[in-house]
């Protein structure tokens, strides 16, 4: 599973943090793990993802995606 980038740099743009920097300090996470969310890396704890909720209003739900088929097995 991951994190759905555009949706996350979306909600994040709408409320004027415009870097990985600037969501890190709004959802009170490492620079690395707001990097890695921003990018499309990896996934998040479930502490993160409900910072993640909290701070933009977009359920986990709608964040998280499966890995394509090539990189699931990869």
């Amino acid at each position: 599973m991951q994190y759905d980038r555009t949706l996350l740099r979306r909600a994040a743009l709408g409320t004027g943090d415009k870097n990985p920097a600037a969501v890190a300090r709004r959802i009170g996470v490492g620079r690395m793990t707001a990097w890695r969310l921003w990018h499309g890396h990896g996934t998040a704890s479930a502490t993160t993802t409900a910072a993640v909720e909290r701070a933009y209003g977009v359920p986990s739900t709608a964040l998280v995606k499966p890995l394509p088929a090539d990189k699931a097995t990869a």
